[in-house]
């Protein structure tokens, strides 16, 4: 992107997944962040900023989709400039000199207890607390010197405030994978030197169909025929509109102009039909080490 300093807007606070996806997805480029509470925040500070990026997190392996991210995208009028994947692991903290024997509760976001709940099985004496964000969990463990309480969040967030990892890895499950999108404004010039470059790839799109037989399989039909690869799809209710459905889908092509073929013959056929933005696609899978993400020698599990 330029050459300027960007600032970036993340749910949670800087030692957070979020973080950790930014700093990767703009590599050597100097970022400032801008922490958000919550994904509505974000969406609203980038709206309100010309020159603001958001980092959303939008599909997680375990999870399935962020399907509150998808209708804020789409009522925001931001456009997807670009996306990041994230190998996804969580570390237990606390302040230094510590031990899980000393430990009374542990502190995070509900998603990252929920997703360690084999390791406190084996530690029956600890409660768990849920909390806003994991790195703020450790921030105020830090700036309140809390002990007997600890947090799970990213290497990074212990780096950042000072922590010891008691307990490295303790996701139940290694295949854990967060899709993160970069979002920003339409008129971004992100798109327009993508598109010089000729390294536009994928886009994300949402429509709704008629409600009658076959309508949106001919919609996919005409994807295939112009060689369009559907990668995911998700389907929304619209509200009010009793049994009628959103569909939010991503496409990966080679071809930009048959790419463009296919919109313009879809399109007769679809109802609110938006391109939500055309995009580089994240062909590497990163991971966390050190509390840096950092490319994995391994294929990135498939979106569908």
């Amino acid at each position: 992107m330029s050459q300027s300093i960007k600032t970036v807007a993340i749910q949670g606070w800087p030692g957070a997944n979020h973080d950790i996806a930014a700093r990767a997805f703009f590599g050597r480029e100097e970022i400032a962040l801008e922490p958000c509470l919550t994904f509505g925040e974000l969406f609203q500070k980038v709206n309100d900023h010309v020159d603001m990026l958001g980092m959303v997190a939008i599909e997680n392996t375990l999870v399935g989709s962020l399907l509150a991210n998808y209708t804020l995208l789409k009522d925001s009028g931001l456009s997807v400039l670009g996306e990041h994947k994230l190998r996804i692991k969580h570390q237990l903290m606390a302040l230094p000199g510590q031990t899980i024997a000393d430990i009374r509760e542990v502190h995070s976001h509900p998603m990252a207890l929920a997703q360690c709940e084999m390791f406190f099985r084996e530690h029956p004496h600890i409660r768990l607390v849920e909390s806003e964000d994991t790195a703020l969990s450790a921030k105020l463990i830090a700036e309140d010197g809390l002990k007997g309480i600890a947090a799970i969040a990213s290497g990074l967030a212990a780096k950042l405030y000072g922590l010891d990892i008691i307990a490295k890895d303790i996701e139940t499950n290694k295949h854990n994978y967060t899709r993160f999108l970069v979002v920003g404004r339409p008129d971004n010039t992100e798109h327009t030197r993508l598109m010089e470059e000729g390294r536009l790839n994928k886009a994300s799109m949402v429509f709704s169909v008629p409600h009658e037989e076959g309508s949106l399989s001919k919609v996919l039909t005409i994807l295939a025929f112009y060689n369009i690869n559907l990668s995911k799809i998700q389907s929304l209710p619209i509200v009010g509109q009793e049994w009628q459905y959103l569909m939010y889908i991503d496409v990966d092509y080679s071809d930009y102009q048959r790419y463009r073929q296919a919109l313009d013959a879809i399109r007769p056929l679809c109802e609110k039909f938006r391109v939500l933005g055309e995009y580089e696609a994240a062909d590497t899978l990163y991971e966390t080490n050190g509390g840096q993400s950092v490319k994995k020698a391994e294929s990135i599990p498939t979106d569908s």
